[in-house]
């Protein structure tokens, strides 16, 4: 059987997720031909942890501005695409101008207009473009989705969502890249991606209008200057004043960390451990969006990057009767761990109440490894023959747009505090 040839276009934090699988599991379909990244020192360190952990053989490696002449020397099928969010739409344009098909990591991209340039590019080169949205896969998620489409609550009419980071995982946007809007679109477009999608996803519906409120209200200098705070660090590593924050991130403590940015800060400069409670944060900690569809469906949504615990809380309205579900979730920070324990759960719950009969509790498939289970799945659906899914949770670029442009039209909202129509943002 022919195996299909990847090459991997960013080797921080999220690679592995892809490579690992790759070269481990779907080692008799995939093959990695090559990685390509601006820092060099994270590339060695990448075919370091291919030889030691997954015994396989080191690849070759290029630099970002090697991107072409990488697809041309190696001629990979697909390309990968895990950089910095705001660099996904040029490696995936470039990528399908040069004749690959991309996977890329959510966000597809950061704003409307590199979405349209990825959406000309598709119609113009005809190659196909998927987005990684792991959460679909979740058993727990799915059986939303399959509660939906079997009429047990008739047809949807509203939806709350809120969405819950805690003082590890939710801090950890506000130390790295992240933390400066220009890279990420703000967590309404980085982190919201999922649930937005999730909720087109579960709906079957598509965002029409969207109002958003938001601010930067606990993280950032001024913030912890209102609370009294006098302690302050530029970054943890290495700093007395960082010793005893417990927001702090000490690089020198995990080997992956290390590896990965630590050692590799010579070339490029870039501090994965910058302060919290540091200047220069440009994205928003608490947010409130509502979202009308074309279904005419409401949703009142939130997210907090501060509080106690991890996890979410959604509550589904219907002709016939509500959906509640809880869940919580392991905290982690990326590249701080084993990818399993990524969103993993540590408690599920799905309750139905019927408009005219006794709730019940709906029985949840056991899902294992990251992201509730959805990340093994979503990796099979990728890299292996994928099966029928009455579901239909693979995500095409439309998908991809829909997701990023609820938070785009939000992030408008916040600048502008109007509503956005979202259709007046690309054309398809």
């Amino acid at each position: 059987m022919m195996k299909t040839r990847y090459a991997i276009v960013g080797t921080g934090g999220r690679a592995e997720f892809f490579y690992g699988s790759m070269v481990k599991e779907f080692r008799d379909t995939s093959e990695l031909v090559a990685i390509c990244d601006i820092n060099q020192t994270r590339m060695n360190y990448t075919n370091d942890r291919l030889a030691k952990k997954y015994e396989y053989h080191a690849v070759p490696t290029y630099k970002a501005d090697q991107f072409e002449e990488m697809i041309r020397q190696e001629k990979p099928d697909v390309i990968i695409v895990t950089t910095v969010d705001r660099t996904h739409h040029t490696y995936i344009i470039k990528a399908m101008e040069l004749g690959c098909d991309v996977i890329s990591e959510k966000p597809m991209t950061v704003d409307e207009e590199k979405c349209q340039e990825i959406l000309d590019a598709i119609k113009r080169t005809g190659r196909q473009l998927r987005v990684t949205f792991n959460y679909r896969y979740a058993p727990h998620n799915t059986k939303i989705r399959e509660l939906i489409m079997d009429g047990t609550i008739g047809d949807v009419h509203s939806v709350h969502f809120e969405w819950l980071l805690n003082t590890e995982h939710g801090a950890d946007y506000f130390r790295r890249w992240h933390r400066d809007k220009r890279n990420g679109g703000g967590l309404l477009v980085h982190k919201s991606t999922h649930h937005f999608d999730l909720v087109n996803f579960w709906l079957g519906t598509q965002p029409e209008t969207v109002f958003a409120m938001g601010d930067l209200m606990f993280y950032g200098k001024a913030n912890a200057e209102k609370r009294g705070e006098t302690k302050f660090y530029q970054r943890a590593t290495g700093n007395a004043n960082a010793k005893d924050d417990p927001f702090a991130l000490h690089l020198d403590k995990k080997p992956s960390l290390k590896g990965l940015y630590l050692d590799a800060e010579h070339e490029d400069g870039y501090q994965r451990d910058q302060s919290v409670f540091g200047d220069g944060i440009s994205i928003e900690d608490t947010m409130g969006v509502m979202v009308r569809y074309k279904n005419k469906a409401i949703l009142t949504y939130s997210l907090n990057a501060y509080l106690p615990w991890e996890g979410f809380n959604v509550n589904i309205n219907g002709s016939k009767g509500r959906i509640e579900m809880s869940v919580v979730e392991k905290s982690y920070v990326n590249s701080g761990g084993e990818k399993a324990d990524e969103g993993a759960l540590k408690g599920k719950s799905i309750k139905v109440f019927p408009m005219f009969a006794a709730p019940y509790q709906v029985e949840i498939e056991e899902g294992v490894g990251g992201h509730g289970g959805g990340d093994p799945v979503l990796l099979k659906d990728i890299f292996d023959k994928p099966s029928d899914d009455r579901f239909n949770r693979a995500a095409s670029h439309v998908d991809g747009a829909m997701s990023i442009l609820t938070g785009i039209a939000g992030n408008i909202s916040l600048r502008t505090g109007q509503p956005v129509t979202v259709d007046k943002l690309v054309k398809f």
